[in-house]
């Protein structure tokens, strides 16, 4: 936010590195002490005498908030002996012309003293507090990210107890229910995985959809495909908001599945393409093979697979589509930008 960089502008930041702070502090000070004689200058061309002092305010301010304490003190300095040395009435002298201007220049002084001070716990106290607010977010991040690394290993732990009960499942409609249950638990873990591996370089909570969507089609390739079947990938490295991002990996999930079960259960040739192309806010996803297609008896599981693609593209906040025709399949679920 522009604010939050406003407030990170730091003087001592300005020089290489092997040149001390305070020679940072003291050119910044000088510097905002010869903008003012600039301006000043110009000032005097059209109203000589006009509010000697005026400008020796704002640019201690200036100085101070960002260039710390010294800059402040050497911008007071520099500019407020200049106003009194060439502006007052008896240029290039420190006399007074009146009585008066003596209290006039102390309480300018002291004013620009004030102003000074002001700054200075200002600006300490919004350093102090971006410390607490920076340890605050690192301590939040650390503990987001052992959430994601307990919450992945939960999956995990519960993908391989329902493995471990498939293979101990003599019934094959009850294997095949629970071999799905780990699949889709197994998605749910990857996009955890993928979110730890994803935070420290990528906005909180996205994720690399490419890394992703490649775990999840490997997983599920080698658990229900055969060799005979050809499979290709074209994942974009969208990063995508993690809920958003299961949504579409259980989808991807149920499609694969469907693919397995109907287009190849016969155990034909044939090939499998999975695509996501686009944006963050414009993607598409696509599911195509040349299997079975219509001849294929896809009513077996009761419409429980597309009674939860629907669900997960609700969830992804999608539309999906479903072709099917002699010469395969073609599954897709696309976000379109809004319209005005």
């Amino acid at each position: 936010m522009p604010n939050h960089k406003l407030t990170a502008v730091d003087a001592a930041n300005f020089l290489p590195r092997k040149f001390p702070p305070l020679v940072a502090q003291v050119l910044f000070g000088l510097a905002l002490a010869l903008a003012m004689i600039g301006l000043r200058t110009l000032i005097d061309i059209v109203a000589p005498n006009a509010g000697p002092f005026a400008l020796v305010y704002p640019m201690v301010l200036i100085a101070t908030l960002f260039g710390r304490l010294l800059a402040g003190i050497i911008c007071l300095i520099v500019s407020f002996v200049w106003a009194w040395y060439f502006v007052l009435p008896f240029h290039g002298s420190f006399a007074f012309e009146v009585a008066s201007d003596q209290s006039r220049v102390l309480i300018n002084f002291l004013s620009t003293c004030v102003v000074l001070v002001l700054a200075e716990i200002f600006r300490a106290a919004v350093r102090v507090r971006e410390a607490e607010l920076h340890e605050s977010l690192e301590r939040r991040r650390w503990l987001m990210a052992e959430l994601q690394h307990r919450t992945k290993n939960n999956f995990a732990l519960v993908a391989s107890m329902i493995e471990l009960q498939k293979r101990r499942q003599d019934n094959p409609a009850a294997a095949a229910a629970l071999e799905d249950a780990a699949n889709r638990v197994f998605s749910f873990s990857r996009a955890y995985a993928q979110l730890a591996v994803d935070g420290a370089d990528r906005k909180e909570g996205a994720i690399d959809m490419a890394s992703y969507l490649e775990d999840v089609v490997d997983h599920l390739v080698h658990a229900s495909f055969d060799d005979n079947v050809k499979v290709e990938c074209r994942i974009a490295p969208i990063p995508l908001p993690r809920d958003q991002a299961v949504a579409i990996g259980l989808f991807l999930n149920e499609a694969l599945t469907n693919a397995a079960k109907y287009a190849f259960g016969d155990g034909r040739d044939g090939e499998l393409t999975i695509a996501l192309s686009g944006s963050t806010n414009d993607w598409r996803l696509e599911v195509r093979d040349n299997g079975a297609g219509t001849a294929a008896n896809s009513d077996a599981d009761g419409g429980l697979g597309k009674s939860l693609m629907r669900t997960f593209a609700q969830q992804a906040g999608a539309e999906q589509d479903i072709e099917v025709d002699e010469h395969g399949c073609r599954v897709t679920l696309a976000r379109l930008p809004l319209t005005a």
